[in-house]
């Protein structure tokens, strides 16, 4: 039967479950400005009423309800709306990234101005120029001495700035990583506390909101997925891998890479394997540092190294005031100290690869003459080698175009004694060498007795570099060579301290049958000035001009895309986050509303226990004898 102390019951229930209201509106006042906060909401029910449907009940009306209780406290999430965020984070992540140093590529590129390499380079054509006019002058030696020093400083400038830029993204790269390993370590300690509080059957909504805003900073870092089929565990998948699985942290470390100068690879902790990355962060870094930067150093370096050659073989024929031949303009720097190239590539003391940079065929060939023979080359290429076929009806000129405009990391050209000549540029892939050649096959005799460079035509008379001698196995002692320079010529190129200490050995002149040129004579100087547009064929760049026009305008173009795409992405970002706000976030008005409701519940509950009270005392202490 009902207790004559029913009533005070109901308004005790009815009084705490408004006080917890009250504080539940407390709370998400408290937290209105915390970044992740959501907005939590009392669940209100009624409390098990008096007599349930079973033989041994009273005799009632009906059911006694004994007054209202908190079921739970909630938050206010839309589960499919978080799932989203965090999907698309790894974009705004990627492309602040990219913004950012991409734009401290294009602030190196000062194209044109008065100190841009290419305007320094323009005045050391000019300086040939003067110097193909007035040959005997020394002044016209010194200016080109000077201006040899100033594009020399251009360039070394422009390649420590870009070094510069990849070591603070690599500084970057181990930072990104370290904060990653805290978000992840965090997150698997609140994955612990968290299936503790929901084991006593509580709900820890301020935990849940802690996880959630750390995953989101997490999911800008790297391209993460969430995996809650489980109940009792909730996991994290970075490019298919588990990087939380409940209280279980798997951080990253970052390891130098000895093929990669030494930068840091990000690799797993408990595997050492190298760890991939498809968005985030972390992956626009790594792809800035190891693809984008490299490339413009790579650039960099293949002009500067083509730059040397080119000027060093017109001026090492030519002739100084001196009387002198033989003499290179600018320093070269061999990769290797052997003569032939060979090279100990794994440290047993043993000589197994050779490092050659160009080779040049024995044979004169004329680039307008049909070469009348057919067959394919194989040079080698960014990740496979790659096929060049050549017809019998196809002139010189039409298989060296061929050549340059495939994807082949070799470069081919008629040098001054118009011999095919192949040379080596930068590789894509880390492992392999730059300005290296790897392994040259033809199944016909173009580069065979055609071209006088191989032995003949098939794999077995091929060029291979991964073999000592590699050169003794060409066609004839005729076939010239020059060993693999050191790395990234851009960094070390200089004039020859030689020509500093002795202008007069400056070449201005060809000579005839190994006799110095006529006083007067300039043709050497003008073979130089002219290379300023004249086609060097290196790879798919035909002059030197083409090499600014094409750095400037990609790099621009880098940094439109990546100025573009960031804006999307925060606008999108924003658009989700707005609606986040609008079904999560507090609203103070509401808030207040709802203050006001469990304020007046209060107080009614208060009345009614006081009605009760009196009802009570009406009964205790005024009924009697």
């Amino acid at each position: 039967m009902q207790s004559t102390f029913s009533g005070i019951e109901i308004g005790k229930r009815s009084l705490i479950t408004h006080n917890l209201g009250l504080s539940v509106v407390g709370h998400n006042l408290s937290n209105a400005s915390k970044e992740g906060y959501s907005c939590q909401r009392i669940e209100l029910e009624a409390a098990e009423p008096i007599y349930r449907p079973q033989l041994n009940r009273s005799e009632t009306a009906g059911q006694i309800g004994q007054g209202v209780q908190a079921s739970t406290i909630e938050r206010i999430r839309d589960g499919l709306l978080e799932g989203r965020i965090i999907g698309q984070a790894n974009g705004e992540g990627y492309w602040q990234a990219r913004d950012k140093y991409i734009l401290m590529a294009e602030q190196i590129y000062n194209e044109p101005t008065d100190s841009s390499v290419r305007t320094l380079m323009d005045r050391f054509w000019d300086g040939w120029q003067e110097l193909s006019v007035h040959p005997t002058e020394m002044a016209s030696r010194q200016a080109v001495l000077q201006r040899g020093e100033a594009v020399v400083e251009g360039i070394q400038l422009r390649y420590q700035n870009l070094d510069r830029i990849r070591t603070m993204i690599d500084d970057d790269i181990q930072a990104t990583t370290d904060r990653v390993n805290k978000l992840i370590t965090e997150i698997a300690d609140l994955n612990r506390e968290i299936t503790k509080s929901e084991g006593a059957g509580d709900n820890p909504n301020d935990l849940l909101d802690r996880r959630d805003l750390l995953v989101e900073r997490l999911s800008t870092l790297v391209n993460v997925t969430i995996d809650e089929r489980d109940p009792d565990e909730f996991n994290i998948h970075t490019s298919g891998f588990h990087i939380v699985q409940g209280e279980i942290a798997r951080p990253f470390e970052n390891v130098p890479d000895p093929q990669n100068e030494g930068l840091s690879n990000v690799v797993w902790q408990h595997s050492g394997e190298n760890a991939m990355f498809r968005g985030g962060r972390l992956a626009g870094l790594q792809e800035l540092r190891d693809v984008d930067i490299r490339g413009e150093i790579q650039k960099l370096d293949n002009m500067a190294m083509n730059f040397i050659d080119l000027v060093n073989e017109i001026h090492g024929e030519g002739y100084g005031l001196n009387k002198e031949t033989g003499t290179d303009f600018f320093v070269n720097y061999p990769r290797v100290l052997n003569a032939l190239g060979n090279y100990d590539s794994n440290g047993d003391g043993e000589f197994d690869v050779s490092y050659v940079f160009r080779l040049s065929g024995s044979n004169e060939l004329n680039a307008q003459e049909q070469i009348g023979i057919g067959g394919t080359m194989t040079l080698p290429g960014p990740t496979d080698d790659i096929q060049i076929d050549y017809a019998p009806t196809d002139t010189v000129g039409d298989v060296i175009e061929r050549v340059n405009n495939s994807a082949a990391e070799v470069a081919a050209r008629l040098n001054r004694n118009n011999q095919l000549e192949l040379k080596a540029t930068p590789a894509a892939d880390q492992e392999n060498p730059d300005f290296v050649l790897r392994d040259i096959q033809d199944s016909g005799q173009f580069l065979a007795g055609y071209a006088g460079m191989l032995a003949g035509p098939g794999a077995e008379n091929g060029y291979t570099w991964q073999q000592p001698d590699a050169v003794q196995e060409l066609r004839s002692d005729e076939v010239r060579y020059a060993v693999a320079p050191l790395q990234h010529p851009s960094g070390w190129i200089q004039v020859n301290e030689e020509l500093k200490q002795q202008p007069s050995a400056i070449a201005a002149s060809f000579g005839e049958a190994g006799q110095p040129g006529e006083s007067g004579d300039g043709s050497a100087a003008l073979e130089v000035a002219k290379l300023r547009n004249h086609a060097v064929n290196v790879g798919q760049i035909s002059t030197f001009d083409d090499y600014f026009a094409d750095t400037v305008a990609e790099i621009g173009l880098k940094g439109e895309e990546a100025e573009r795409a960031l804006r999307t992405q925060e606008d999108i970002m924003k658009d989700l986050r707005d609606m986040r706000e609008s079904i999560s976030g507090v609203n103070i008005d509401e808030e207040v509303a709802q203050m006001i409701k469990y304020q007046h519940g209060y107080q009614s509950a208060a009345r009614f226990v006081t009605q009760v009270d009196r009802m009570l005392d009406t009964i205790i202490n005024r009924m009697g004898v």
